[in-house]
This record gives structure tokens, sequence and C-alpha cells, in this order.
């Protein structure tokens, strides 16, 4: 099935190769995140949480503990076995996950407090699954999509201990090993992904929205292996895009960071986090 992105079309190599690498080159969420989301909903331990598109479980991994139950869905194999084991690994045993497209929800799923997506709706048929999604929100429920970005820093690099990474330089090695339009599966993106999102909710039958931005304020030093891991996190920059070309490409990209701090050491202030929380 086709997004809304013009011309682009969603196939299950979107990610192919990238979940493992999230462990080590994503930037969690600010920690502050958890009691913000907690205060605004008037979460009190009880009730069920469903996040799509939950990837590695970046986020599911959070807000499990605000509920009586969690359930995590993505389309990506390696997502959902990656989310697992990290869930095994945290401790946390009262979450489900489940292999599904957003777009094909399983009938069995119930119905939930929260419905969550983090990075994720700008992938899907977004009023399709909206639509779809209120019918699983408890009458009292909340629609909230966590926006961030969290495989770079802030452009802001002063006084950072360490050098930023060379994103920049980065991208440009990307570019002449993929091209210099997006790749995104076995697709391009040459505008992006798409906005408008309000637009969507509304039309979907979401009528009442909260914004909120959360930030830590921290400072992150990361190592040569987290920023490769970064670049291979991306859906733009995903193993399976470069070949046979990985390894070369790999080799490229370490020494470019050598090149950029000798001692492997960087430094990135992280992103703020925004919120939106939506109620039909």
């Amino acid at each position: 099935m086709t997004t809304d992105a013009a011309g682009w079309e969603w196939d299950e190599t979107l990610f192919a190769g990238s979940a493992a690498h999230y462990s080590v080159g994503r930037m969690p969420y600010p920690t502050a995140l958890v009691a913000a989301v907690r205060e605004a909903l008037g979460l009190d331990g009880t009730g069920r949480l469903l996040d799509v598109g939950c990837g590695p479980g970046s986020l599911t991994l959070m807000l499990a503990p605000l509920f009586a139950s969690t359930v995590g869905v993505d389309p990506d194999a390696g997502m959902i076995a990656e989310a697992a084991r990290r869930a095994e690994e945290a401790g946390l045993t009262d979450i489900e996950w489940r292999q599904s497209r957003a777009e094909a929800l399983p009938d069995d799923l119930g119905v939930f407090q929260v419905v969550a997506f983090a990075q994720s709706f700008h992938w899907m048929d977004r009023l399709l699954v909206a639509d779809s999604v209120r019918k699983l929100l408890d009458p009292d429920g909340y629609w909230i999509h966590v926006g961030a970005t969290t495989h770079r820093g802030a452009d802001d690099t002063a006084s950072l201990p360490h050098p930023a990474p060379p994103w920049g330089r980065i991208s440009e090695l990307v570019a002449a090993y993929l091209g210099p339009v997006r790749r995104a599966g076995q697709g391009f993106l040459p505008d992006g992904t798409v906005g408008g999102e309000e637009d969507v909710m509304r039309q979907a039958g979401y009528t009442k929205v909260t914004r909120i931005q959360v930030d830590d304020g921290r400072i992150f030093d990361r190592s040569v292996d987290s920023i490769v891991s970064a670049v291979f996190s991306l859906s733009s920059s995903a193993p399976h895009l470069f070949g046979e070309r990985l390894p070369a490409f790999e080799i490229e990209l370490r020494d470019l960071l050598a090149d950029a701090a000798p001692d492997g050491r960087f430094s990135e202030r992280e992103v703020s986090t925004g919120v939106v929380i939506w109620r039909p």
C-alpha cells in the first residue's frame, strides 16, 4: 500500500539490518519524558499501552512501567526481535510484541488507554492508521506522537568537551555511495517524509490537541562505533542499501571519523523532544 508520500511505497526492507544498531547508535529519549507523559495524561499504573511502529522498543520500554500491560507492534522482524531482547534484558516481562504493519493491526488487540507513535507515523498511510487506531482507544484514551532526533545531536556545538561528529561530511559520503536522492527501502524520497500531520488527525476525527516539549539538556560522549551504528540505524543508510560495497563504505566512514577526532571521542547535545497528544 502506498503512503501519503507522493510516489513512495513502503516495503519490508525499509529498516532491514538496522535494528541491532539502535542500542549502540541512538541516543535515548530524555529521562524527563516519562514524568511529562504521566502528568499530562494522568496515568496511575493501570490501563494498556499500544506502541505502533515500536521499532526496537526505545519508547515502549520507557513507558511500559506506567501501564498494567503493553503491546508493541512493528512490521520489521528484526526490530521486534531486538525489542524483545531489550525487554528481557531490562526485566520487563509484561510486554507483548507483535509483527504487523500499522495498516493491518490484528483484530484481537483489544482497547487501550494510550496508543503511541515514536518517529514512525510518517512511514504509514496516516489517515487510514489514525482512523483505525481511534477505534482501539478507550473513550477517555489518548493518541500520542513522540517526535525526536536521536541518531544525532543538536546543531548547537558550543562548549562540547569533544568535537561534534562531522555529520555534513558523513552525509556527503553516504551520497557518494547511494546517490544524492534520499533512499527509503527500495524507493526514494526526494522531498523527504510528509508533513501536515494536524490536518490528517483532524480529518480522522481527533479534535483536542496538547503539545509539550521535553529536554534534559544532556551532553553525550560518543565513540566511533556509536556514530557508525547511528548511520546504519537510518532508513536512508540502512546496511542493505550498500550491497557489496558495505565493507568499503564502513572503512571510509571510520577513516573519516578518525580524521575528525584522532582519539575517537565525540560529544553531542541532545535534541529537544516534542510530544503531541490528541483526543477524539
